[in-house]
């Protein structure tokens, strides 16, 4: 069985003033997945997100099913775990 992991996760494209946030953020609750996302100055958004691996692939399939958002790449990068975090966040 696959372990929790945590991502940073930086999105590109038409991500910012769609509802992005928002999206993710009901997106990651209904997944089980916690961390936080924001939209970051250079126009992308900005995400940490901590769970099982295949729900945090189908909330980014999800996420981009968005009406008005395009993602056109995204980085990603491993992190450690946050063990105490639970739930998922829009920060700024």
């Amino acid at each position: 069985m696959a372990e929790k992991i945590r991502l940073q996760l930086r999105f590109y494209g038409q991500v910012q003033g769609v509802g992005f946030r928002y999206t993710a953020q009901y997106t990651a609750s209904a997944y089980g997945i916690t961390g936080w996302v924001l939209n970051d100055y250079d126009g992308s958004v900005l995400m940490e997100a901590q769970g099982m691996p295949g729900s945090i692939d189908k909330m980014i399939k999800k996420i981009g099913e968005g009406t008005f958002i395009q993602i056109d790449r995204i980085e990603k990068k491993s992190l450690p775990l946050c063990e105490y975090e639970t739930s998922f966040k829009i920060r700024g």
